[in-house]
């Protein structure tokens, strides 16, 4: 029998996993291997190096677009490799900085290319990666907020989306994500890094300021409304299966999932972890979006219920697009057709 570990992380994740950019058998050879958690990030790693193998091969022969593609597969796979393992850390990380340095590769040779920029925060610095469309002067931006375990590394299904429609992207990890989660915990208060990254967005000449969006999955879809609750400058955003609020008890979640949240808090224990979780809500702050907002739930999400997103639509005071898809699991990536295209279309009225 597999670890309940491994068996947890196909059954809440795998569509996400093919949505997002891993080959469908990529999926199924790698997590017919896998047996025991600890083996996880190795297997994953062994398959990211061969797409990493094969952008090296593409960029060699001068075939820049086939190698951007390579890269980028290489980055997720990596990145799928690292998302929960908090298990070993020092296995996690190098398998972490293979994803940003695969994606890294990627940026100047993708359509639209991308440019991988730093922003300051808190004496540090949050890093992300910008991609602007062909042909936009000053185009408008949507400012992408990671999850728990989401990475910028994983975004590029979800920028190309936004691309094609004439608006700039930026997915950047912020405190406890990705690339910041060493430096920096958790902040359920995320209207401060998210002030960080406009306050940079402003002094670049070729993002429009005024034409500011933001878009949040799964804890980001909590983030995202949070910050919208206190920036004035955000002009619309998108929230997908978020939680409305957690609580101490982490009964009936992945124990994977339940570590990663310690770990990435920086707490000593289950009762600090819960402190921390104690300080995500938007009670007394949803009232104060008002600014257009479209929200996406799935009626078959076991991390996230429905009720979090009916709550936020309810207290709103702006304009509210509510999409609650039937038979949709966590950020309803097994029916990624029924808003993925939905929500960009919407951001992109917005934001125009």
């Amino acid at each position: 029998m597999k670890d309940p570990r491994v068996e947890a992380a196909i059954s809440h994740w795998a569509p996400r996993f093919v949505a997002n950019g891993v080959p469908l058998t990529d999926f199924q050879d790698v997590t017919t291997q896998c047996e025991r958690w600890e083996d996880w990030c190795r297997l994953w790693s062994a398959r990211a190096a061969i797409h990493e193998a094969m952008g090296a091969r593409a960029l060699e022969e001068g075939s820049m677009l086939s190698a951007a593609g390579h890269y980028t597969r290489a980055a997720v796979c990596y990145h799928f490799g690292k998302f929960l393992f908090v298990v070993n850390p020092e296995e996690m990380k190098r398998a972490h900085l293979k994803a940003v340095e695969c994606r890294s590769k990627a940026l100047p040779h993708l359509r639209p290319p991308g440019e991988r920029v730093a922003i300051p925060y808190e004496g540090k610095l949050l890093y992300g990666n910008l991609r602007k469309p062909a042909g936009a002067s000053r185009a408008p931006v949507v400012v992408m907020c990671m999850g728990l375990d989401s990475a910028k590394e994983e975004m590029d299904d979800y920028e190309n989306r936004f691309l094609a429609r004439g608006l700039a992207t930026l997915a950047f990890d912020g405190p406890g994500q990705g690339e910041a989660e060493y430096d920096f915990a958790i902040c359920p208060e995320y209207e401060r890094p998210v002030k960080a990254v406009i306050d940079w967005l402003e002094k670049r000449s070729d993002i429009d300021p005024g034409r500011i969006g933001i878009w949040g999955v799964s804890l980001g879809g909590y983030y995202a409304p949070r910050a919208a609750a206190f920036e004035r400058r955000i002009k619309a955003c998108v929230a997908l299966s978020g939680p409305y609020a957690r609580s101490a008890s982490f009964e009936g979640r992945p124990s994977i999932n339940v570590e990663t949240f310690r770990v990435r808090s920086k707490s000593a224990d289950l009762e600090a972890t819960g402190k921390v979780a104690l300080r995500i809500t938007l009670e007394g702050a949803a009232k104060n979006i008002t600014c257009p907002i479209y929200i996406v739930a799935g009626t078959k999400d076991r991390l996230t219920s429905v009720e979090n997103a009916k709550r936020l639509a309810a207290e709103v005071s702006g304009p509210c697009v509510l999409s609650v898809i039937e038979g949709g699991n966590h950020v309803v990536n097994n029916l990624w057709y029924r808003y993925r295209d939905q929500s960009a279309d919407w951001m992109a009225t917005q934001l125009r």
